[in-house]
């Protein structure tokens, strides 16, 4: 079985400046995909970015980036110059590579 946990689930982010959410799962696979989604005030789930485990470069989207240490079953997210618009609840999830 997998598990993904975040400390505080939902999180908002609302400061300005460089922001980082943390994310740790848990599987016995080795090939697998992580997901970062928010939830913006207006209730639709928007995907942010997505990281595959084989990939060695931790995966960017203007903004966004994340820390991906697969040893350390770890999947943090960066948020850089932190804006209005990012204000929202952000998730983590998992999902295997079949």
């Amino acid at each position: 079985a997998q598990t993904v946990t975040q400390p505080q689930p939902q999180e908002s982010v609302q400061e300005t400046g460089t922001v980082t959410l943390d994310c740790t799962y848990s599987t016995s696979e080795s090939g697998y995909y992580l997901f970062w989604y928010k939830q913006p005030p207006s209730g639709e789930m928007v995907f942010i970015i997505r990281q595959y485990a084989y990939e060695q470069q931790n995966a960017t989207n203007d903004r966004y980036s994340v820390n991906f240490q697969k040893e350390a079953k770890s999947f943090s997210l960066r948020i850089s110059d932190s804006q209005l618009e990012d204000a929202a609840l952000y998730f983590c999830a998992y999902s295997g590579a079949q």
